[in-house]
């Protein structure tokens, strides 16, 4: 009984865990040419840099407040939810720099990404719609 007890508890701790599936960032169907390593993702979605190494200008999108979003930037960055709020505040309060632009829904991220050029955005990997080509896979 004891045994069972201990089981079913690991179980319900490491069940969040179980079913996430993986992140991507993707670049949108209509962009050409995107190369992008984890450095220089984290730097765009931190705002420190808007273009690519070849000085293409990049648009950015995020996933509404959430799992997703929370998992993606501790993934990226190494940032809790709270430190990205804040790190944000900072950067706009400033001037320094402006958030990605917010998707309503995981449906209409995958729309811009199939619509717009130079876009890049995170989604699970079951979600990345056809034509759009992963960049990185976050662990």
């Amino acid at each position: 009984m004891r045994l069972a007890r201990i089981l079913l508890t690991i179980t319900v701790l490491l069940y969040p865990c179980l079913g996430r599936a993986e992140l991507v960032l993707v670049a949108s169907v209509r962009s050409a040419g995107i190369e992008l390593n984890h450095e220089r993702a984290e730097n765009l979605y931190l705002g420190h840099t808007t273009t690519l190494a070849d000085g293409t200008p990049i648009k950015l999108i995020d996933l509404p407040n959430g799992v997703l979003r929370d998992d993606f930037y501790l993934k990226l960055t190494g940032k809790n939810p709270a430190q990205i709020r804040a790190y944000w505040s900072r950067q706009v309060f400033t001037g320094r720099a402006l958030p990605p632009r917010e998707a309503g829904s995981v449906a209409e991220a995958r729309q811009w990404l199939t619509d717009i050029p130079n876009l890049i955005g995170y989604l699970e990997r079951a979600d990345v719609p056809a034509g759009a080509r992963i960049l990185l896979r976050l662990p």
